[in-house]
């Protein structure tokens, strides 16, 4: 007798999300940009989502192959791909942190950012990561979001800039900061493979935040709290983040 549909279905769910994957069955490329000073969770929220989809492979990409140091300066992840070596991706994912602010000024980090968006079929942007997509060129008339301190600047490159944790327009989806990457890569999961998988995804992250305080959003947070923020996120982080040393070393990981 043929199983239920229902058990039928979640076999196939489940062999499609965690079986091994040959090289030659990956058919989604996702290209995750890394720079100096880039903020851990921005790249690693929506990675762990997104890493999950069935038949894809994720690669880190920065200007230079090394172990790309964090905002924090302890941490730090390592680019496997320098910008010569990434042509064309399906997935362009693009992550926000202090380190934005000289990303803005370099032109090869804009010029890949054009270059792979052109023939991608998606491209994700979070917190003031959007900033450099903006800077870029490619939002002029978007409606996008990002984090909260960001709107005026990435509003000022001519995009329209929203409120919401997560927002679509055409083959962009953007987020608000940090952890709104996880939210947004979860509907960005769903429109790439369907709700049931997303859902699967979500559980498989556990990822249910129930914080211990009742602000909705950033919106609704003290103004004191939010100047605090705010301060930081205009210079203090980047001031700090220039201050300090990596941690660790960062050999040249070329061939």
């Amino acid at each position: 007798a043929s199983p239920p549909a229902a058990t039928a279905s979640a076999s196939a769910r489940r062999a499609a999300i965690f079986s091994p994957r040959p090289r030659k069955a990956v058919n989604m490329r996702i290209s995750i940009l890394i720079f100096d000073g880039f903020t851990m969770l921005d790249a690693i929220g929506g990675y762990s989502v997104l890493g999950w989809l069935p038949g894809a492979e994720v690669e880190f990409v920065a200007e230079r192959k090394t172990v790309i140091a964090d905002d924090l300066r302890s941490g730090g992840m390592a680019a496997w791909r320098d910008y010569s070596e990434v042509e064309t991706t399906d997935i362009l994912y693009v992550p926000g942190g202090p380190g934005v602010e000289a990303q803005l000024a370099n032109e090869a980090t804009l010029d890949l950012i054009r270059r792979l968006h052109e023939k991608s079929t998606w491209t994700f942007g979070v917190c003031n990561g959007v900033e450099l997509l903006a800077k870029a060129g490619i939002l002029e008339g978007k409606t996008v979001t990002t984090n909260i301190n960001a709107r005026a600047d990435v509003a000022a490159l001519g995009a329209n800039v929203v409120g919401a944790r997560y927002h679509r327009d055409g083959k962009i989806v953007t987020t608000a900061g940090v952890s709104a990457g996880i939210d947004g890569a979860l509907f960005l999961a769903r429109l790439i493979a369907g709700e049931d998988v997303a859902k699967t995804i979500q559980l498989g992250i556990e990822y249910y935040p129930h914080p211990p305080f009742s602000y909705a959003s950033p919106d609704d947070v003290p103004e004191p709290i939010r100047d605090i923020i705010r301060a930081a996120e205009e210079s203090l982080l980047f001031e700090r983040m220039n201050a300090t040393a990596p941690r660790f070393p960062q050999p040249s990981l070329g061939e």
